[in-house]
């Protein structure tokens, strides 16, 4: 094998044009001869044992021809890449140019890994919100600790929005019984939306005991036994349950957290905002300078990239719906789209995903930045620790090489923000013009 050209093309494509020598193909065609003699059927001769001259004698020269180019070409195509040093993304577009017993020649053209050129990457300025937190964000703070730990108490009126029915019911359809459609001793919140529109609201006014007919049509994306027919329920209120949320004080406190009084837990609370709404700012400064970085390269990205990277971003899609119990063919029907809707609405975040890729990429390689055994094992632990699992279990099942590549992604955001300025935002700026 020998690489006679290689040829840059625009949007990091590269044409090979390589040639395999008579010794090589002569090779192979010898080996396309012992794999399909056995299909071929020769007068006076067993299955499989005619010889190979007398095979081509009656079906010409170049019978084994396209069989032995599928055998050479792949070894040919990724011994010329290797001997190139490209860096190929994506599979290469083949076109044979000569076949014969002098040889073969094709050529190969595919995507290439694209140079990168970094723009500005320190200096850069991003706006950052300051921090406040008010008396009003920690009451809201225990007032979603309060809604947690509230229970349910039985009472003995109508059902109102916002209470919790416990229901019996069954849906019929032209009166007879659907599957699915039952349930017994069903806790319904009144005003959830968790079942189909129309029903929840048909139970207020209903006291425990009570049963009553109700009159749905399911929506026309339900499952398509149902989609846009009108039912019966048949619906028996067997208690009625109202939320009572306790009162925030010092037994409160006790009760939810490791302090003695409410003034304790406000002060603790008061901290914790400040530590998630800093955190929350931080990232929202690095999002910014590292879309500027983004932005400022120069480079000629490949269609193929961005493709394998829509496709990525769909295997993760199927994935997490399977993980939530829905396969991805009924999230198409319940959407009314297509797979190839999907990846087309998934082109755009794709093509930002890898510009910023090569941008990271790109500073990792300016400033020479890498990972160190004691960093990869830290952030393991920091996994272990964040989702209560064994580190040991932690090393098994997360590749050490994705933890590197976090682990120097996070460096060159640290890199950018701790050399980037920070200028306060918009709304900031005008409150304290009007000041």
């Amino acid at each position: 094998m020998s690489v006679k050209n290689c040829e840059k093309l625009e949007n990091s494509k590269v044409v090979l044009t390589i040639e395999v020598g008579s010794e090589e193909f002569e090779a192979a065609i010898n080996k396309a001869y012992l794999k399909l003699r056995g299909k071929m059927h020769i007068a006076g001769f067993r299955p499989g044992k005619a010889p190979r001259k007398i095979i081509e004698s009656m079906y010409g020269v170049e019978v084994f021809y396209e069989e032995a180019v599928n055998i050479v070409l792949p070894d040919a195509y990724e011994s010329a890449v290797k001997e190139q040093a490209l860096d190929v993304v994506g599979y290469p577009e083949v076109e044979l140019v000569e076949c014969g017993k002098e040889g073969v020649t094709f050529k190969a053209t595919v995507a290439v890994y694209p140079e990168v050129k970094l723009g500005q990457y320190k200096g850069l300025e991003a706006p950052k919100a300051e921090v406040k937190v008010m008396a009003a964000d920690v009451n809201a703070r225990l007032k979603q600790m309060a809604e947690r730990n509230s229970r349910l108490v039985s009472v003995e009126r109508a059902v109102k929005k916002g209470d919790t029915a416990n229901i019996d019911f069954e849906g019929f359809d032209n009166g007879v019984a659907f599957d699915g459609g039952k349930g017994e001793s069903f806790d319904l919140e009144i005003g959830s939306g968790s079942f189909v529109p129309g029903f929840e609201e048909q139970l207020i006014g209903m006291k425990a005991g009570q049963e009553k007919d109700i009159d749905i049509t399911f929506p026309e994306n339900y499952t398509p036994e149902l989609a846009g027919k009108p039912v019966v329920f048949h619906v028996k209120v067997n208690e009625v349950k109202t939320k009572e949320v306790p009162a925030i004080d010092d037994e409160f406190a006790k009760d939810v957290s490791e302090f003695d009084t409410l003034k304790e837990l406000k002060a603790d609370l008061k901290k914790k905002i400040t530590a998630e709404r800093k955190e929350a700012a931080q990232h929202a400064f690095e999002d910014v300078l590292m879309k500027k970085v983004a932005d400022g390269i120069e480079c000629e990205i490949p269609e193929e990239m961005i493709d394998a990277q829509a496709e990525n971003m769909l295997n993760n899609f199927k994935q997490q719906m399977m993980s939530q119990g829905i396969p991805f063919e009924q999230y198409l029907q319940m959407t009314g789209s297509t797979e190839a809707e999907f990846k087309a609405q998934a082109h755009g975040p794709a093509a930002e995903q890898v510009r910023m890729d090569l941008a990271i990429e790109a500073i990792v390689k300016a400033e020479g930045l890498e990972a160190s055994d004691d960093e990869v094992e830290e952030n393991m632990k920091s996994v272990a620790e964040k989702y209560g699992m064994d580190l040991e279990m932690v090393k098994k099942y997360l590749p050490v090489e994705q933890v590197k590549e976090q682990v120097i992604r996070e460096k060159v955001i640290k890199l950018v923000a701790d050399n980037a300025v920070a200028v306060a935002p918009v709304e900031e700026k005008e409150e304290a013009e009007e000041k």
